[in-house]
C-alpha cells in the first residue's frame, strides 16, 4: 500500500518537476513586449469582458497570433488596431472612443441605473401614500371602539 501511494506522489509531481516556463511567441523580446501591450487594449469578442491577453478563447489565440505576424510583417500598433476595427468594429477595443456608434457602450450602463432608481423612488413613493390612511371620522372611531368591545367581551 506504501509503495502504491509513494508511486502515486511521485507521479502526480513528476510533472511539475519538468516543466518549464514558457518561451514567448516572438523570440524578439521587444516585439513581444508590444504584442502584449496591444493586446491589453482589445477585447476578446467571446469573452467580452476580458482583454484577448487574458483570454484562452480560441478567436483571441488567433487574434493573437495575427497581431504578432503582423508585428514581424513591419506593421505599427496603430495599425494594427485599425484593421482589427475595420474587421470587427469598435467593440474590438477595450476602451472604445466615444462617438455615435458607441455611445451606448459608454453610457447605457448609466442611463440604466438611473432608470432603476427612478423606478425604485416612484414604487417606494406610491407605496408610501397608498399606506398613509386617512384620519378616521368620529362615526367610523366610534364603530371601531364598539367592534373592539364586542371582541372583548367574548371568551
Amino acid at each position: 500500500m506504501r509503495k502504491l501511494l509513494m508511486l502515486l506522489l511521485l507521479l502526480a509531481f513528476a510533472g511539475s518537476a519538468l516543466a518549464k516556463e514558457a518561451a514567448p511567441a516572438v523570440p524578439d523580446p521587444a516585439l513581444e513586449k508590444r504584442a502584449v501591450k496591444l493586446e491589453e487594449q482589445l477585447r476578446c469578442l467571446v469573452c467580452q469582458n476580458q482583454t484577448i491577453a487574458d483570454s484562452h478563447a480560441e478567436l483571441a489565440m488567433d487574434l493573437k497570433k495575427e497581431i504578432r505576424e503582423k508585428l514581424k510583417a513591419g506593421m505599427n500598433e496603430d495599425q494594427i488596431t485599425q484593421f482589427l476595427v475595420a474587421r470587427y468594429g469598435d467593440f474590438v477595443l477595450y476602451n472604445p472612443p466615444v462617438k455615435a456608434t458607441t455611445v451606448p457602450l459608454w453610457f447605457g450602463p448609466f442611463a440604466l441605473l438611473l432608470a432603476v432608481l427612478a423606478g425604485l423612488f416612484y414604487y417606494l413613493g406610491r407605496r408610501r401614500s397608498a399606506a398613509a390612511a386617512p384620519p378616521l371620522s368620529d362615526a367610523d372611531q366610534a364603530r371601531v371602539q364598539a367592534l373592539l368591545d364586542s371582541s372583548e367581551e367574548r371568551p
